[in-house]
């Protein structure tokens, strides 16, 4: 017991202990171990562009607390960290930060220096570099990130292996995305075609389903009138979009909607253009908006799309890849008028086309404002066009009842915590209505591995694409040649190009269990060993994503679920109820908490949270976090100051074994919520056991620890406060774990964290047996501060009044009640229910 401090003190220890732990290997997964043996966790691999917030604090606590739970119940904890560094978030960072953006027209530069290494002036014009330079400022950045994001995931104390550490964009990751796919094409899983696809104007890029939000926007209905082609009247329609008029291909009503039925396999012709288009009957118009006729256009809009393919009708596209109105009319539009559109962005035709459509008298009215949802990408400024391009997807069930029906069933062979988050998941996966995009028009990212032969005009096949070897694998098809071809031959007629395009970075992060595990690299046979995972943690927000994805991968793949468990973190909230996001401005870094209150207590407020459970931003909760860290080192101190016991000594005291009754019911409790993944409620009980062991029991049989009934009845007391104060630390060191070590180590040469869970002594001691002595205590404890004296001031007399039930319970307190009160003289009568006349020593 020598290592006790004289002052103990949570300043410094986290820095003492994580290197500790680092130098002693305490978390290094055990190679050998066998795959019973074995807790893996697919942890999710965190965009690293920009900093940590707290809500990877709050989600990462959750996971670290059940990997430290099944490390201390003897399992081999594969427990890997990955950086999702991929993707838009590090592009736009690059762009920030260095002032440039990437043209794939400019040529390299070798040695080139960006013009900032910061944040550039706002009056600086980002100049265009080539790819080649732009990814090797990506690589750069991403690397500079990754270091800041260790060492804080370090200083919040995850007990993963730094040794298992991989990033989306390096070579094992783009091998395993780009062969995993190559499987994927080979059993038709995936495919590429020219499709409607949504697109963000900005970005540059395709967006998938999963990628997009409705936000609120104004806009305004305009009513326009059809002309009957036959001349007996118009068609009235109301529109929020009257720029697309050249786009228009048909009107549409419901089938039973009594008001067009007439008109159903008739024609009209459009406003301005003149263009001839059919009316035709679909299901999803809906009668009671608007006029309840709508136009439809090539493309407006999701439900656009559907109609355009399940009526089988005419292509007239007029919006661009850049957001503006293509130059050239479809076929069929009067050239002359489409004239005054092109070229303009969507605000500028919409204006345009209102002001034609008011001065020829085919506009009734003003236009109606509204509030109407919008799709957005979820990263972008302005709202989704749909545009025609060619772009890769893998099947998902979006088109096929048979796999969507399989992805549902793969989902319940997951273990959902809490178990509601299966309905999300269920939701989704019903509700697609398309195949997963995975193709995206950007930089940095896994390229696709195809090339494509040209022919004599230089056009590509994209039927038969040219693909590595496994073998080859990584390959980059901008840099690299396909077999049987030379460098001079690129983009050349009869010659080869490389796909353009990378994959959406859902698309290698939904292979996280594959990187991770070393999925047919030369792991020694780890991925057998770790996969299926046995957890997956993740925030329930990208149910949709994320998680959908790896089953769909998982499911291609190895026909059977990725994990058996997924654990679900809600987002944090601020004080006005507000999720917490980077986007909003209202995130907190956690740095400054970490040096406030200490690590420990901001893993406290985590680990509160219910699973799966939006929860409150609390500095008050960091407190209290803070306050009970400091009480586990106070209370350590006191219990071990009584020192060693000798060897065999059991708690025999009836008191004692109460307590102890007590301590095994709250590690019985402890125990099922770390394994049902539900750390807030093993929290619960272990503090509030805690606060009860410290504020009532403690001070109990205190008096008789020091000896003053003999050394009897000390060592029992003694015993009984060391088996709980083991069994406290233990429980607290998957949620309080530097504290835990600290006031650990005192009395212990090895690391709590390695150290057995504790397990039910199997004392046959009551458990209530000691409560009647305890309320006893407090009623005299009351009656001392409503007399306004010490808790240490004598009592000449107790008179307890309590039903026959509960006197040999008082009885077997009653030594300990003495001195715990100070009390003289203690009778006990019988009463229908506790309670005490108490008369203290009046000094004179």
């Amino acid at each position: 017991m020598a290592n006790i401090p004289e002052r103990p003190t949570l300043d410094g220890i986290e820095e003492r202990w994580a290197s500790q732990w680092d130098s002693d290997g305490i978390y290094r997964f055990d190679d050998s171990a066998v795959r019973a043996d074995v807790f893996s966790i697919d942890t999710p691999p965190p965009t690293v562009s920009g900093s940590l917030h707290m809500g990877h604090v709050f989600s990462y606590t959750h996971t670290d607390t059940i990997a430290r739970f099944q490390r201390m119940s003897g399992k081999s904890v594969f427990y890997p960290m990955g950086w999702d560094d991929n993707g838009l978030p590090t592009e736009r960072r690059v762009q920030n930060y260095y002032g440039v953006r990437c043209d794939p027209s400019q040529p390299y530069q070798a040695g080139f220096e960006p013009p900032f290494r910061g944040d550039p002036p706002k009056n600086h014009h980002a100049i265009p570099i080539s790819r080649p330079n732009f990814l090797e400022l990506c690589d750069e950045l991403v690397e500079i990130d990754e270091q800041v994001f260790e060492s804080l995931f370090r200083r919040l104390g995850l007990s993963v292996d730094w040794n298992h550490l991989y990033a989306t964009i390096d070579e094992r990751s783009r091998r395993v995305s780009q062969r995993a796919f190559l499987r994927n094409l080979a059993r038709g899983e995936a495919y590429s075609q020219e499709a409607p696809t949504m697109w963000d104007v900005d970005f540059q890029t395709a967006v998938a389903q999963a990628e997009m939000e409705d936000r609120d926007r104004p806009g305004a209905y305009h009513k326009i009138a059809f002309h009957k082609t036959d001349g007996t009247g118009d068609v009235l329609i109301d529109t929020t979009r009257p720029e697309l008029l050249a786009a228009c291909v048909a009107l549409v009503a419901h089938p039973d909607d009594e008001r067009y039925r007439p008109l159903f396999g008739t024609t009209v012709r459009t406003p301005l253009y003149g263009v001839e288009v059919p009316i035709v009957a679909h299901e999803l118009a809906q009668p009671d908006k608007g006029t309840g006729i709508a136009m439809i256009c090539t493309f407006g809009d999701t439900t656009d799309v559907t109609w355009w393919r399940e009526l089988d009708l005419n292509m007239r596209p007029i919006i661009g890849r850049n957001g503006r109105i293509l130059a050239d009319p479809p076929q069929g539009v009067d050239a002359e008028a489409y004239e005054t559109i092109a070229g303009l962005n969507v605000k500028q035709a919409q204006r345009t086309i209102v002001e034609q459509l008011q001065a020829s008298g085919e506009m009734l009215g003003e236009p109606d404002p509204i509030q109407h949802p919008v799709k957005f990408y979820e990263k972008g400024d302005r709202p989704l066009e749909i545009v025609t391009s060619r772009q890769w997807y893998i099947r998902n069930g979006g088109r096929g009842a048979d796999l969507r029906n399989a992805l549902v069933k793969r989902g319940g062979e997951i273990t959902w915590h809490p178990s509601h988050m299966q309905h999300r998941y269920d939701n989704w996966v019903e509700g697609l209505n398309g195949d997963w995009l995975v193709s995206r028009q950007r930089f940095f990212g896994v390229p696709i591995p195809v090339w494509y032969a040209l022919d004599a005009d230089g056009e590509p096949d994209h039927a038969r694409p040219l693909l590595p070897d496994e073998s080859q694998l990584p390959i980059d098809p901008s840099t690299d040649i396909p077999t049987g071809f030379t460098a001079d031959q690129r983009n050349q007629p009869n010659g080869f190009m490389g796909d353009p395009d990378i994959f959406d970075t859902w698309a290698t992060s939904s292979l996280s269990p594959q990187i991770a595990g070393l999925w047919e690299e030369d792991g020694a046979g780890l991925f057998d060993r770790v996969y299926p995972m046995d957890m997956r943690p993740q925030a329930h927000d990208i149910i949709r994503t994320w998680l959908f994805a790896t089953v769909v991968r998982s499911h291609h793949e190895h026909g059977k679920a990725p994990w058996a468990h997924a654990a679900l973190s809600g987002w944090i909230l601020d004080p006005d109820r507000k999720k917490m996001s980077k986007s909003k401005g209202n995130v907190v870094t956690p740095i400054d908490l970490f040096d406030q209150y200490g690590t420990d207590a901001v893993r406290y407020w985590a680990a509160s949270a219910r699973p799966g459970t939006d929860t409150a931003f609390s500095e008050d909760q960091m407190k209290v976090g803070r306050k009970l860290a400091n009480k586990l080192l106070n209370v350590s101190k006191f219990v071990l100051s009584f020192g060693e016991v000798p060897e065999g000594t059991q708690a025999t005291d009836p008191i004692d074994l109460s307590m102890l009754a007590k301590l095994d019911a709250v590690i019985t409790e402890a125990t099922s919520a770390f394994a049902a993944f539900d750390y807030a409620r093993a929290l619960e009980r272990t503090e509030s056991f805690f606060w009860w062991f410290c504020d009532n029991y403690v001070e109990l049989v205190k008096g008789r620890a020091y000896a003053t009934r003999g050394e009897d009845a000390a060592n029992s007391a003694r015993a009984a406060l060391l088996a709980a104060l083991s069994a406290i630390q233990r429980l607290f060191a998957p949620i309080l774990p530097f504290a835990a070590e600290e006031a650990w180590r005192w009395w212990n040469d090895a690391s709590v964290h390695v150290e057995p869970w504790p397990l039910p002594t199997g004392t046959q001691g009551d458990p209530s047996l000691i409560d009647p002595t305890l309320e006893v205590l407090a009623l005299v404890r009351r009656a001392k501060t409503e007399a306004k004296v010490s808790q240490r001031a004598e009592v000449a007399s107790l008179q307890v009044g309590a039903p026959a039930t509960m006197h040999e319970a008082l009885s077997a307190g009653r030594d300990d009640l003495t001195e715990a009160g100070s009390i003289l003289q203690i009778l006990v009568r019988d009463a229908d229910g506790l309670n005490c006349e108490i008369e203290l020593v009046m000094s004179t």
